[in-house]
């Protein structure tokens, strides 16, 4: 029984896995589509989508399976309830890829940004590629120090969200409403799917040591877990 169990908790971290490589995937696609108002492109994100919901759910199902049948206690039941918090993360980001390509949807044939705007947001898409990539292999590997990559890939992120606001806000915009709309909406998307990257490793972290990371502080990644 005790084999079959970690059998379980071995499936759980390998359908982690794969929703944070669908999810990469959605937003690359996303991010590209938005840079070059690639419509068909935008459409693959919108119809994957349900994979990615579909993947999560059974996830959520095979954790409280295991809650239920196997009750497991000190770091195993960390690692299920943990992994129910994960996936939500996750399938949020996938979310967050489809609005992004939504909006491209919307907008077609038009750009959603003004192109005074194109280059944050490209250097927005490729960040949040590259937290989701790093993201993926942290769940795969548990190597905490990309943890503190992650982190460091969101504060760009959060840099350049900050920079969007500016220049919406400044004398020198002189756009329609819905631009400003499109672009607020869409530097509010890139900077939650940093921010749900973050908040994914900080659970990898907890995991691993025992001990909650705030954003806030830097990432211990040198603690060792109990048992």
């Amino acid at each position: 029984m005790r084999e079959v169990f970690h059998q379980s908790l071995e499936d759980v971290q390998s359908r982690l896995v794969e929703i944070a490589e669908l999810v990469t995937i959605a937003m690359d696609k996303a991010s590209t589509a938005f840079e070059k108002s690639n419509v068909a492109l935008a459409e693959e994100v919108i119809e994957a989508d349900i994979i990615i919901d579909e993947k999560a759910v059974a996830l959520d199902e095979l954790a409280i399976e295991i809650l239920a049948r196997q009750q497991p206690v000190a770091r195993d039941l960390r690692i299920v309830v943990s992994a129910l918090r994960m996936s939500a993360s996750l399938e949020r980001m996938g979310d967050i890829a489809e609005h992004v390509a939504q909006l491209v949807r919307m907008r077609f044939p038009e750009r959603v940004v003004p192109h005074g705007l194109k280059a944050t947001f490209t250097k927005m898409g490729e960040l949040d590629v590259a937290a989701a990539r790093t993201l993926t292999e942290l769940l795969r590997s548990e190597d905490l120090a990309l943890a503190e990559e992650i982190r460091e890939i969101d504060d760009q992120i959060d840099a350049l969200h900050v920079s969007v606001f500016e220049k919406v806000l400044s004398d020198s915009w002189d756009h329609e409403a819905s631009a400003t709309v499109d672009a607020t909406l869409a530097s509010r998307f890139h900077e939650r799917f940093g921010d749900h990257a973050v908040s994914v490793a900080k659970k990898v972290v907890y995991l691993a040591t025992g001990d909650w990371a705030t954003h806030d502080q830097e990432i211990d990644t040198t603690g060792v877990a109990d048992d």
